[in-house]
């Protein structure tokens, strides 16, 4: 309940700050103060919405786990990652790609990086994401593992404050230009959106 109660508070603040802060996104002049909506910041927040939503299935899929043991091996952490990640398969069996990025928020979440990309850090951040960028060679399927030879791309700090704030279960990464939503805790592919990162 605290939880639900937290993510409401930080949507509302995220639509706020974007409501005022996100280049071109200016609230519709012709409407009364209380139907004013901001597309760019309802878009961000029907995001946050679809992970709570995920999150919600991942964290009741989890608690039907055994607990883990207090100092876990490589091997338990691997086993409970595929045993999750099962269990996330079968009950996600038709997602697709968009669900979570759905089409009104790709561009947004496009001119939010566009922004980040070709401001003054631009050089230093593209080369960021460039060290151990797997490139094109990370098959993109939704619910797929994330595969174990493969490193995970460095995501500077400066582009996660970029981006919507996203729960621990959750990470961004970026292969080549591909954003994509990884379950940490079932090291799968839950949404990925392509041309995140400007050319």
């Amino acid at each position: 309940m605290m939880r639900r109660a937290l993510d409401h508070v930080c949507r509302m603040l995220l639509f706020l700050l974007l409501a005022a802060a996100v280049p071109g996104t200016a609230f519709a002049r012709n409407q009364p103060p209380d139907k004013r909506v901001n597309p760019n910041a309802k878009a961000i927040a029907d995001f946050q919405d679809e992970v709570h939503e995920y999150l919600e299935l991942h964290d009741k899929l989890e608690g039907t786990l055994p607990d883990p043991p207090r100092e876990p091996t490589p091997e338990d952490v691997d086993q409970r990652q595929r045993a999750l990640a099962a269990l996330i398969q079968k009950a996600r069996r038709n997602a697709k790609q968009g669900d979570i990025f759905k089409r009104h928020v790709r561009p947004v979440i496009r001119r939010l990086l566009h922004g980040v990309f070709t401001g003054p850090d631009a050089q230093q951040l593209r080369a960021a994401i460039k060290e151990e960028n797997p490139t094109g060679a990370v098959k993109l399927q939704i619910n797929g593992r994330y595969p174990d030879t493969f490193p995970f791309s460095t995501v500077p700090a400066q582009v996660l404050a970029t981006l919507p704030p996203l729960p621990k279960e959750l990470e961004y990464r970026f292969i080549d230009t591909t954003l994509i939503l990884l379950d940490a805790h079932a090291h799968i592919i839950v949404d990925y959106m392509i041309g995140a990162v400007p050319r």
